[in-house]
Order: C-alpha cells, then structure tokens, then sequence
C-alpha cells in the first residue's frame, strides 16, 4: 500500500516539474528538446492550424447568422408585397384605379366577330 502511494507521489511530482518545465522554457535548453525540435515545431504548426480554423468556422458561422436574418427579412417583403400585387390585381381595385381615368366597366358582354367561314 504504502509503494503505490509513492510511485502515485513521484509520478504526481515528475508531472508536475515536466508542466513547470514547459512553463519556464526549461525544456528548451536541455539536450532532448533540441532533438525533439522537429516534432515541437510541427506541434507548434498544428497548434496554429487549428486556431485558425477555429476562428474561419466560427466566422463562418456568424456570416450563416446574418444570412439567415437577411432571408427571412427578404421572405416577409416577398409575402407582403406579394398580398400587395393581389390585391391590386383585383377586378374591382382595377376599376377604382381607372375611374379616375374616366374608364367603367362595360355593361355589355363582348361580342365574337367572326371572319370568313369559322
């Protein structure tokens, strides 16, 4: 019982001065980080890559935000003036409109003209 609890110390410890070496730069004057520099780089270049694509994605993620307020602004106006053009579009708004015009609607119905033997 008592060995487990001192492997768990000195492994605890050995952590603790392997985080405070990288914390202090300690870890880059010894001789294993120099031979281990490629592979700190590329963590280094990894490291990089994915903050930069973590801000491309949440700056994608914002333009999606404002595009989709865009289309539905831009569907309300489709609605409306949609609702507008039937409106107007109506027989009896048609004759308001020309009225002014001196037009009225014929009381009448059309008559076929027909031409030759049709």
């Amino acid at each position: 019982m008592a060995i487990r609890k001192n492997r768990n110390q000195k492994a605890r410890r050995s952590l603790i001065r392997g985080f405070l070496g990288i914390l202090t730069g300690d870890i880059l004057i010894r001789k294993l980080a120099l031979t281990n520099l490629p592979y700190i780089l590329f963590i280094t270049l990894l490291v990089i890559v994915y903050i930069g694509n973590t801000h491309y994605a949440e700056s994608t993620v914002r333009k999606t935000d404002v595009l989709a307020k865009e289309l539905k602004e831009l569907r309300s106006e489709y609605i409306t003036t949609k609702f507008e053009l039937m409106f107007k579009s109506r027989q009896s708004e048609i004759a308001k409109s020309v009225a002014a015009l001196g037009l009225e609607e014929p009381v009448t119905p059309p008559k076929k003209i027909a031409v030759g033997n049709e």
